[in-house]
């Protein structure tokens, strides 16, 4: 999904896989073990990842993440989140906004865009 890096004038990063280990628990079925397997979890990152980049320096809760791009499911899009955390991809901090349930929700940026409150 190159297509929001391309409107924002950005590179594609460089993007580790997510190896198929850590998208399972060791007790889950072995049908999970098989799914996580064949999931091209890397792609599924990279339009995460895009959608985060796409709020620039102003940053986005999950919500406005899931705006986005609505053809995901709930559950497909936020487990993506560590995986980018872990990278190094996407930042999260303190800072919080309320999302449509009323409740408070972390902002994230994409690490081009990250700036720690000063």
């Amino acid at each position: 999904m190159n297509d929001l890096f391309d409107k924002l004038g950005l590179d594609q990063p460089k993007f580790p896989e997510t190896p198929a280990f850590k998208l399972v628990r060791n007790d889950d079925p072995s049908t999970s073990h098989e799914a996580a397997e064949k999931l091209n979890v890397g792609k599924m990152e990279r339009i995460v990842l895009a959608a985060i980049t796409s709020f620039a320096d102003k940053g986005c809760i999950s919500d406005d993440v899931l705006d986005i791009i609505p053809n995901h499911r709930y559950s497909t899009v936020t487990a993506r989140y560590k995986q980018l955390k872990e990278k190094g991809l996407i930042f999260v901090d303190h800072r919080k906004r309320k999302g449509t349930s009323g409740r408070q929700q972390l902002v994230m940026w994409s690490k081009e865009f990250y700036k720690p409150e000063e």
